[in-house]
């Protein structure tokens, strides 16, 4: 009789001093997990807002994506974007469609000016964000992170919706067809 209760007097220990060691340790609090994620963002530029930022995937599994949002600067000087990233893409490309003589083109773009009190679009038929390598992890229906990044280094962020190709709808800026392609390195695409 007394092994009994000395085994069970030791499982009691055992059992307390996990429950003890346990009572250190923080319960998992959601909000703090959030700001933590939201700390690991980029702070957006001041007087820069980002919207309505889209993922398009391609068509075709190895064809390239586009991406469309829409900047706006409240005050301050203007800025240029130098650069976009969408996480999930190993290249991002800013170009602007131009039809000439009932030809379209698609240009790459260095910079697009932001100016104050000004909202610029990157959408279909006009400036928009080549994605090129896109990996598998994007899914239409998820999210991804758009960074876009200034002239003078500032950077700013906003959560793209991933969809899929909308071709009842004729966008053709990721498609490639009645594009010119002159230019470009088509055997990224």
């Amino acid at each position: 009789m007394r092994k009994v209760l000395i085994g069970g007097l030791s499982g009691l220990a055992l059992t307390l001093s996990g429950a003890l060691a346990g009572c250190g340790q923080k319960a998992e609090d959601p909000t703090a997990a959030a700001s933590q994620t939201a700390d690991a963002t980029p702070e957006n530029a001041p007087g820069i807002a980002l919207a309505d930022a889209v993922v398009r995937l391609p068509a075709m599994a190895g064809r390239p994506g586009v991406a469309y949002f829409t900047v706006s600067q409240g005050a301050g000087p203007a800025r240029k974007i130098a650069g976009v990233y969408v996480e999930g893409a190993d290249r991002a490309e800013m170009h602007e469609t131009v039809t000439e003589n009932g030809v379209s083109s698609m240009k790459p773009v260095k910079d697009v000016a932001v100016e104050s009190g000004k909202t610029v679009e990157f959408k279909s038929g006009g400036l928009h964000v080549m994605l090129y390598d896109i990996a598998d992890t994007l899914k239409a229906g998820g999210t991804t992170e758009l960074t876009i990044t200034l002239d003078n280094g500032d950077k700013a962020s906003i959560p793209a919706k991933v969809e899929a190709f909308a071709a009842a709808s004729g966008e053709m800026d990721h498609n490639m067809s009645g594009h010119d392609m002159s230019g470009h390195d088509m055997s990224k695409m």
